[in-house]
């Protein structure tokens, strides 16, 4: 999006043209687009307005039904905090007594979203003009507990403000096309952010595969995932950060949380040979290192290998793994794998794989899949021995063991 097309989305004709538009596929916007332009409307309103109604579509799955009323970067899109999550940000500033929160690197408001829902004050900071004022438009129907401007997170005014909620830029600039950049070059950089959160409470939300080694070794450093993909790490400072908590793995599957906390790394449990159930760790808590809390509330052990599947013979489960009836184990070979599932008439097949170089894409084409029976395929090591275990998956139940030791 560029300052034109800006312009003209930010009329009443753009914003009611936005709100008419449904559009859930290519063929929908160059239908949409040709007709607009036969209608005679400037190409700069025609890219805005389609352009808006595809990401809002797509912005329903973090956003939900307020995705109807935003607007959006496709970058801004990405990178923004799904809602469910923001709302557990911002209850954590609410539960330690904050009530203005500054959010510095706001993107299109996600998270300040999330702060001004439940009442807090929110001064929200993005970098980027364009970036500022769809947040500005996010955020109006909280009026005046929700400002936004446009500048450096370095240079904001601090004062009066209880907290501040951190998302330092990871990716080059741009609305559309962006790339990962170093760690080192994030801004503001990693060295303000750490300083500023020693010096008051602060929440700064990294990439889930930020070096550990980096981490500041004081406050707490909480790993989410959202529906089986981990998606971020925060690291919080101050009385943001939990008494007796460095590490934290909060885990949200559809409604349901769970969180596991621990004042450490925890060790693994002790290796074993293949039981009869095989449990994979939900990537929270691989990340946050709580894999042995997990293996030891499934009375499992960790599979002989090095990899960080546990096994067990009792079917227990848990919202911290997912865990999988073992049928048989084979040699990793497409050969003797084809013929096995070919037996079993399995069409559907799930491919997982640890501790094995090998992409389960490229495997799956060595297949002869047919068949309605489905099941899950694991390509790893147990020992020395490279296998492949056929299983199927067991359904989580509420209440079973490996229940958090903190629920939010």
């Amino acid at each position: 999006m560029d300052h034109a097309e800006l312009s003209a989305l930010l009329t009443p004709e753009g914003l009611r043209l936005v709100d008419t538009l449904r559009i859930s596929s290519t063929a929908d916007a160059a239908s949409a687009v040709s007709r607009l332009r036969r209608e005679g409307l400037s190409p700069d309103l025609v890219a805005a307005a389609v352009g808006q109604a595809r990401l809002r579509e797509r912005a329903r799955t973090k956003f939900g039904p307020f995705a109807d009323r935003m607007l959006f970067t496709r970058a801004g899109l990405e990178q923004a905090t799904r809602l469910a999550v923001a709302a557990r940000h911002a209850g954590r500033f609410r539960d330690a007594g904050m009530t203005r929160v500054a959010d510095l690197g706001c993107g299109i408001g996600g998270d300040a979203l999330g702060f001004a829902g439940i009442g807090l004050e929110v001064l929200a900071v993005d970098a980027d003009e364009i970036t500022a004022a769809l947040a500005a438009y996010n955020l109006a129907p909280f009026g005046s507990s929700a400002r936004v401007r446009h500048g450096r997170a370095e240079e904001t005014d601090l004062d009066g403000v209880d907290a501040v909620w951190l998302d330092p830029a990871r990716r080059t600039s741009g609305h559309s096309e962006t790339r990962r950049i170093a760690a080192s070059d994030y801004t503001p950089s990693l060295d303000w952010a750490f300083d500023l959160a020693r010096r008051m409470p602060t929440g700064i939300k990294l990439g889930p595969a930020f070096d550990r080694d980096d981490l500041p070794p004081e406050g707490e450093a909480q790993w989410i995932s959202a529906d089986g993909s981990t998606i971020e790490l925060v690291v919080w400072s101050g009385p943001l950060a939990r008494a007796g908590v460095r590490r934290s793995a909060l885990v949200l599957r559809g409604d349901r949380a769970a969180e596991l906390t621990a004042p450490a790394d925890t060790a693994d449990a002790e290796p074993r040979d293949l039981g009869a159930y095989l449990h994979e760790p939900d990537g929270a808590v691989i990340r946050a290192r709580l894999i042995g809390d997990v293996a030891r509330a499934l009375d499992a052990g960790m599979l002989a290998g090095g990899t960080a599947y546990m096994t067990s013979d009792a079917g227990r489960t848990s919202p911290f793994a997912t865990t999988f009836r073992v049928r048989e184990v084979l040699p990793l070979k497409p050969r003797e794998i084809d013929a096995a599932l070919r037996s079993a008439g399995i069409g559907i097949l799930e491919i997982k794989k640890r501790g094995v170089d090998i992409d389960p894409a490229q495997f799956r084409k060595r297949l002869h899949l047919s068949g309605n029976a489905s099941a899950t395929l694991f390509l790893t090591r147990i020992g020395d021995r490279r296998v492949a275990v056929l299983a199927d998956r067991v359904e989580d139940e509420p209440g079973g063991a490996g229940q958090p030791s903190s629920s939010a």
